[in-house]
């Protein structure tokens, strides 16, 4: 129902309020589609069954625009006290004091925040009730420019090498230029623990392709290799949601897919919009990998002895 540009929407057992649904927040033009708030909401209440499990009881960073593309962005990470009351938050340290995050759990919530032009989401990798001990593991495989083999190739090289360390693992796109590989983990190590174990399995890969990898932070020192950041590794630090829109032309999204995914030919960091992604979602491209999250004491050890 529409009234004065205000539009209702259904979600669960709560009824939202979607303001100027019809206002465009991705202007089309160069090949690239137009969409409104209206359809960015469609498109969030539609992925939200696939999106929610990523989603419940990890703090959030939202990333607004509520000019739409050609207006400016901010980074959000406290709730607002205009929230409504029944949006679940939870507070957290920082230094210097604390920050109330908003945690995504249900799809009232999720449309709420896109009435709010919150375009992509940003999780933790880790849930309220262990914030100390994060439950996944993530590599950005960041390209140095926009040529996707380069990706594909680290992507195939990293997924071997978790192999080998009998870590199980997930790839996803990440709507922007590269691709995640995500392994889901028992949440037993903290934070520090986990980065310096992503550190490792980068500069184990690097070493073994030194003229196509690197783990240099530094942007002039990498070349045109391509650089395997594991910085999200860290506390307060996020990783965006599978199933997020991205906030480039067209609407491109944070897509799961398969690892048999990987060799498509028309695969490439935004091959999924909110036009299509619902789809590929109802495939069910990680099918339960998700829930067999693994210790890192024996990864480290086989590490180890592959180092030598």
């Amino acid at each position: 129902m529409t009234e004065g540009g205000t539009r209702s929407v259904r979600a669960g057992r709560r009824t939202v309020e979607v303001k100027r649904a019809d206002k465009v927040l991705f202007p089309g033009g160069e090949g690239a589609k137009e969409y409104t708030k209206g359809d960015l909401v469609d498109y969030y209440r539609s992925v939200a069954p696939f999106m929610l499990p990523h989603l419940r009881g990890r703090p959030l960073m939202l990333e607004r625009h509520p000019d739409g593309l050609d207006g400016p962005r901010f980074m959000q990470k406290n709730t607002p006290e205009h929230y409504p009351d029944w949006i679940t938050r939870v507070e957290l340290p920082k230094e210097g004091g604390t920050v109330c995050h908003t945690v995504c759990d249900d799809t009232a919530t999720l449309v709420y925040l896109t009435d709010q032009a919150s375009l992509t989401l940003h999780r933790w990798l880790s849930r309220t009730g262990s914030i100390d001990r994060p439950d996944r593991m993530v590599f950005d495989l960041d390209p140095s420019d926009d040529d996707f083999e380069h990706v594909r190739e680290a992507a195939g090289l990293l997924g071997e090498l978790l192999d080998s360390l009998k870590l199980p693992s997930a790839l996803m796109t990440t709507g922007s230029r590269g691709l995640h590989v995500v392994v889901p983990l028992k949440g037993q190590e903290d934070y520090d623990e986990v980065r310096a174990f992503a550190r490792a399995v980068a500069e184990a890969l690097a070493d073994a392709h030194p003229d196509r990898l690197t783990t240099a932070a530094r942007k002039k020192e990498r070349g045109d290799r391509l650089y395997l950041d594991v910085q999200r590794n860290a506390y307060a630090q996020t990783a965006v949601v599978p199933y997020t829109v991205r906030a480039r032309p067209g609407a491109p999204v944070a897509t799961p897919l398969t690892w048999d995914d990987l060799d498509a030919p028309d695969l490439d960091a935004r091959r999924w919009t909110i036009a299509d992604a619902v789809d590929q979602a109802r495939t069910d491209p990680w099918a339960g990998l998700l829930r067999r999250g693994r210790a890192l004491g024996p990864a480290r050890r086989r590490l180890d002895a592959l180092r030598g």
